[in-house]
């Protein structure tokens, strides 16, 4: 499979954080060489910056998790002046299990008889796994808010596609992927396995997994994620006579 659009960012959860100004990582590198919790003065001296520039990017750090802010020491009358030292960004599980993934998605490329089917029963495995002992959802519509909440878990940040909604069907688009560098090196492998991931997670909450597709790089910056709704969801008849998606598409849109 050619990948055509701009691929999706990647995503996995809690070292997504926004980027910062190439001002804002100078003082983040000044902070990172302090040998102890430093002002935002003594930070300031060292920058060749204003106090109140330095204080301004230091604050917005400690917002993001880059670092942190603390009273020093009480000495003498007055309130302590407020210390600053850098902290390492946290890495999310799913990203941590990114070296893994290629390991395995080139594995399966490589000794699979079927490296499509391979992955995409890795990835049925995986939801079925995910949403093992969950309640009944009261709706299709119900069991599908829960498999975008696991993927949104994951790192793949859904967003329901309203201009792109319409009776029959359910579109979503995925602007994020946690495993967007391996996804690259072997598309057919790992778009695979989520859409595995995404139609066993629907089918084990009483949806049907053959109203499932995955569209791998559909549009520039997102992939996207169709649902085929039933009588129970729409108010009539699909004005475009479609009906459900399998969850492999037969001109290779999965790899």
């Amino acid at each position: 499979m050619s990948v055509e659009n701009k691929p999706p960012l990647p995503g996995g959860g809690a070292d997504d954080r926004p980027p910062v100004s190439r001002q804002r990582n100078a003082v983040l590198q000044h902070l990172r060489g302090q040998p102890r919790p430093t002002t935002a003065t003594a930070l300031a001296r060292e920058c060749g910056l204003h106090v109140n520039t330095v204080r301004e990017h230091l604050d917005a750090l400690v917002e993001i998790g880059l670092a942190v802010r603390e009273r020093a020491p009480a000495a003498g009358r007055g309130r302590p002046a407020w210390r600053y030292r850098s902290q390492p960004p946290q890495r999310s599980a799913v990203r941590e299990y990114a070296g893994l993934a290629a390991v395995l998605a080139a594995q399966i490329a490589r000794t699979g008889a079927d490296p499509r089917a391979d992955a995409l029963a890795a990835g049925e495995e995986w939801g079925r796994a995910l949403t093992a002992g969950q309640e009944p959802p009261a709706s299709p519509a119900e069991a599908r808010e829960r498999v975008l909440a696991l993927l949104d878990e994951i790192g793949f940040a859904p967003e329901a596609d309203e201009a792109g909604r319409r009776q029959g069907e359910e579109r979503v688009r995925l602007p994020r992927c946690p495993f967007i560098e391996v996804a690259l090196e072997y598309p057919g492998v790992i778009c695979n396995v989520h859409a595995g991931l995404a139609r066993a997670g629907y089918a084990a909450l009483g949806g049907d997994p053959e109203g499932v597709s995955l569209h791998p790089f559909a549009e520039p910056g997102a992939c996207r994620l169709h649902f085929a709704t039933g009588p129970e969801d729409a108010t009539g008849p699909d004005p475009a006579g479609g009906g459900p998606k399998a969850a492999t598409d037969p001109d290779g849109d999965l790899g």
